[in-house]
């Protein structure tokens, strides 16, 4: 045959191979929402895939996994751990390992293939892994240890730790798994063992302390080797809330440490913590406190090995149960997002002060060659006051003050143990000082980013953006209410709020399921819900509605928006205890007892003759949530197969609903309250039946229309106002909240120059000055719940099925958008909906991932032409037209992508 013909061929099968392999594919392997994960729980592995193809109309038809303990042993087929065999089901999330236990700290390897509706087949996937943990407390080696020197307590230098080890033979592999009390920085040979920040993070720490694993492998070398330690008091004994009181968990900060080195000829050999090593107090690290900052004598950093630790004291080992140790649940806090200086301000009172035009959470590095001794002080602060004055008052007794003493050379300076929340900062140097050399670094929890949203309006983009860094600024670790002054406390009613435009923005699962495991684990025997998750006291609130009732509402909404249930099994006893704890104290199914919060932060006004302050009766609001709560738990016992619970608290609704009618409703439907968050309450909990819902609602948009298009819901109106406008039919009120400009309003603090959400709808008063400065924080994410809305009606996103395994396109255009695109990454891929109105014609741009299934609602669209891609979908096999209503037409189809276009109705 011709050498031409013999290419021509070649390059046509090629060509057909790699058409072939386009057909279907599998990527984005995950283990519990993880990429190659180690030191995971071996007792709880779920897989998951996403799932590439060019079809339309895509769905998984079976999938085969396997598993091994060496990747080739795979590609053999051989000695698995474990294979599924061939499983026909349309099931790519949450795969629950089923073969026998596996082992701890033992390395997995694993790869699925599956075949889809088209009858095509994929390709093993590349081969992915994960790694467990340390399951049982008896297999700990290592002990408690702390500094020989007892402080009792008492704030001051940062101890370090300190043993010199040798290894005498070529090294395969290595793994230290390490805890504190506090929060620790660990290096072995000089070298950071990771970038992960503030570890081990904040838990319920009697109950629940995280431990983390990390290959260590490359820091390792033979001969001698050095560990380092250091440890802050962080949230274990720093100061915690506005009291000033310290030591919340212990007076003493510790280390757990154990390194796990195998030889190349498969020797072990365990450092771990115990009465060899060596602590100090004489380190650089003077003082860190989250609060109150840091101070670093750069004087002192001095390199640490046997030679230099000579003279230091020894430890004290403790006996100390291990039993609440946990694997590491959530995501770890690291460096993000850069901003260099805005600009220098040399402010009325003469101070030099420094913009980074971003409101932020983090800190700032600063590369400087000063003269030794010389002192740099950083403060931190959100806003200037009016005169454009440096101001602090809102941070209480916060100092957000780092101090840095330079040691003569070219230096790199940053904190340790504390996190600022900030735009701009003061510095007080008696030198020259470059603004180049100043750098702003953001930290918050390593969550992928997931969603996105934007649209034809600057002020609506702005405030997307001011939603996404108040959750980033609040995201550290745990899910705070304000990253600045002293609080930064998880308060339950915050989080529950803010959940659902949370997990729009990011992949929250892995931070919640760590923040719920804490609320579970701190839930009184009682079963009242504490205010502020981790505990820091009990307090008189502890079981308000609202903020109580995040153990029901999140867990639901996890669900939902993972389709994970076993979140709901891990959750649901906490949630029954909650609801069962509320019939406890109930009169005749009425809970008009308790202390509550009520719609904190609801609109009001000083000397208020004319009744205009938006004040709800709190034990309304709390009968409504008592209704919520018992609904989530008759949903999740549902899904979990749970009948028996089904029928109780099916029953136990019904009796609740009945006590709010007969106690806070008129015979004509009027509320006892006359407030927006009454009405949008009712309305949004079904309180109200069906006959009685139309006058409610326009009782509310009446109300509405009385404040002049104003907002006057707090934080527990807020979420669900706009929700209920829509539901009911009253888009265009909707909108017109959302584009109000004055106070109070959404656009109002963007209108003021906010790059965060406030606490407070006025934080800035118009005049420039400042709402009260006990509590006014403007970097608190509860009011970004808009976001949520925002996604699923301007937009159109929603999750039709739990996991977006169905899902509704559904924009609703009004206001003053010409478009409005929103995406989002869902376990099985990229959905989106992107909309925009050209000379009366809407169109639609859409995206379906792969094994799901979507319907379209086009508005306005009766009777109109819909092409898709220039074709007329009546045409078209892919789509099934469904029955539409007066105002609208829909269709359902599957994965793909779509592009739609018609000429609206007027």
């Amino acid at each position: 045959m011709p050498v031409k013909k013999i290419i021509a061929l070649f390059l046509m099968q090629f060509v057909a191979v790699a058409a072939f392999a386009q057909k279907l594919s599998v990527s984005d392997l995950t283990v519990n929402y993880k990429v190659n994960p180690i030191g995971i729980d071996a007792h709880d592995i779920h897989f998951s895939w996403k799932i590439n193809s060019q079809l339309k109309q895509t769905m998984q038809k079976t999938y085969e996994l396997r598993l091994a303990t060496q990747k080739e042993l795979l590609s053999k087929n051989q000695n698995l751990t474990w294979g599924s065999g061939k499983v026909d089901t349309e099931q790519s999330v949450h795969i629950a390992y089923a073969g026998s236990p596996l082992k701890s700290k033992q390395r997995y390897y694993w790869q699925v293939r599956i075949t889809d509706n088209h009858k095509n087949s994929s390709a093993w996937s590349e081969v992915q892994y994960f790694e467990t943990g340390i399951m049982n407390s008896s297999e700990w080696t290592a002990k408690w240890i702390e500094t020989e020197e007892i402080t009792d307590g008492a704030s001051g230098p940062v101890p370090t730790f300190f043993r010199s080890f040798n290894i005498g033979s070529p090294i395969k592999d290595a793994r230290l798994y390490i805890t504190a009390h506090g929060i620790y920085e660990a290096k072995l040979n000089g070298k950071k063992i990771s970038e992960n920040l503030l570890t081990p993070g904040w838990t319920s720490y009697t109950k629940r302390l995280q431990y983390q694993t990390y290959d260590v492998t490359s820091l390792l070398t033979t001969g001698e080797n050095a560990a380092v330690v250091s440890i802050g008091d962080g949230w274990y004994r720093g100061f915690l809330q506005w009291n000033k009181k310290r030591n919340w968990y212990g007076k003493e900060v510790g280390l757990l440490y154990q390194l796990e080195i195998t030889m190349a000829d498969g020797k072990k050999q365990v450092i771990s913590s115990d009465g060899s090593w060596k602590s100090s107090f004489e380190g650089p690290i003077r003082a860190a406190d989250i609060y109150n900052g840091e101070t670093f004598d750069s004087r002192l950093d001095l390199p640490i090995n046997s030679k230099t630790t000579a003279k230091w004291k020894g430890v004290r080992v403790l006996e100390t149960s291990l039993d609440n140790l946990i694997v590491q649940e959530a995501p770890p806090v690291i460096r993000k997002e850069q901003f260099k200086p805005l600009k220098f301000i040399r402010t009325p009172k003469g101070e030099t002060v420094v913009d980074f035009g971003q409101n932020l959470v983090g800190w700032v590095q600063i590369k400087i060659k000063g003269k030794s001794g010389e002192i740099l002080k950083i403060n931190h602060a959100e806003v200037l006051d009016k005169e454009g004055n440096f101001y602090t008052s809102n941070l209480r007794s916060a100092l957000q003050e780092n101090t840095f003493i330079l040691n003569g050379k070219d230096q790199f300076l940053e904190p340790h143990f504390t996190f600022q929340g900030f735009r701009y900062i003061k510095v007080t140097y008696p030198g020259e000082l470059d603004e180049s050399n100043l750098t702003a670094v953001a930290i918050y929890s390593d969550m992928a980013p997931t969603g996105f949203f934007a649209s034809s309006d600057k002020q609506i983009n702005q405030l997307q953006h001011n939603i996404q860094w108040g959750q980033k600024g609040n995201f550290v670790d745990v899910p705070t209410d304000c990253p600045q002054r002293d609080e930064r406390l998880g308060w339950t009613g915050d989080a529950q709020v803010f959940f659902n435009t949370a997990a729009y923005n990011m992949n929250v699962s892995s931070f919640f399921k760590k923040w719920l495991g804490d609320l579970k684990a701190d839930q009184y025997e009682d079963g009242r819900v504490p205010a502020v998750i981790p505990i820091t006291q009990r307090r008189g609130t502890d079981g308000s509605a609202g903020w109580a009732d995040a153990a029901t509402i999140i867990p639901w909404d996890f669900y939902w928006v993972y389709g994970d249930k076993g979140i709901l099994s891990a959750q649901y006893t906490s949630m029954k205890k909650w609801v069962d704890y509320i019939s406890s104290v109930a009169s005749n199914n009425l809970w008009n007892n308790g202390t509550h919060y009520g719609d904190w932060l609801f609109y009001t006004m000083a000397d208020d003759r004319d009744g205009k302050a938006a004040i709800t009766d709190k034990h309304l609001i709390a009968q409504t949530f008592f209704a919520a709560s018992t609904q989530n738990i008759i949903k999740a016992a549902e899904v979990l197969g749970n009948k028996e619970d089904v029928i109780k608290y099916t029953a136990l609704l019904e009796k609740v609903k009945d006590a709010f009618l007969k106690e806070y409703v008129t015979p004509s439907g009027r509320l006892v309250s006359n407030s927006q968050t009454a009405y949008v309450l009712a309305l949004n909990f079904d309180m109200l039946p069906e006959s009685l819902r139309p006058q409610a609602a326009a009782r509310l948009v009446e109300n509405i229309k009385s404040y002049k298009n104003h907002i006057t819901t707090g934080f527990l109106g807020t979420p669900y106002i706009c929700h209920v406008l829509s539901r009911f039919g009253y888009d265009d009120i909707a909108y017109a909240l959302l584009f109000q400009e004055t106070y109070p309003s959404w656009l109002y603090p963007v209108k003021m120059g906010a790059t965060t959400i406030w606490e407070r709808w006025d934080g800035i008063k118009t005049d420039g000055s400042f709402q009260n400065t006990s509590m006014n924080s403007f970097n608190h994410y509860a009011y970004g719940a808009i976001g949520d809305w925002m996604y699923k009606r301007v937009a159109g996103l929603n999750a039709a099925e739990a996991g977006y395994k169905k899902i509704r396109i559904e924009p609703s255009p009004g206001g003053k958008f010409t478009n409005a695109i929103a995406k989002l990454e869902t376990l099985y891929g990229t959905a989106k909906s992107n909309w925009k109105i050209e000379n009366g014609k809407f169109i639609l741009d859409v995206i379906i991932p792969v094994n799901t299934q979507a319907t379209i609602v086009f508005p306005n669209a009766a009777g109109a032409k819909i092409t898709e891609n220039n074709n007329a979908i009546e045409e078209l096999k892919y789509l099934k037209k469904l029955k539409g209503d007066s105002k609208n037409e829909s269709v359902e189809l599957g994965s793909g992508t779509y592009h739609f276009e018609y000429l609206m109705n007027k």
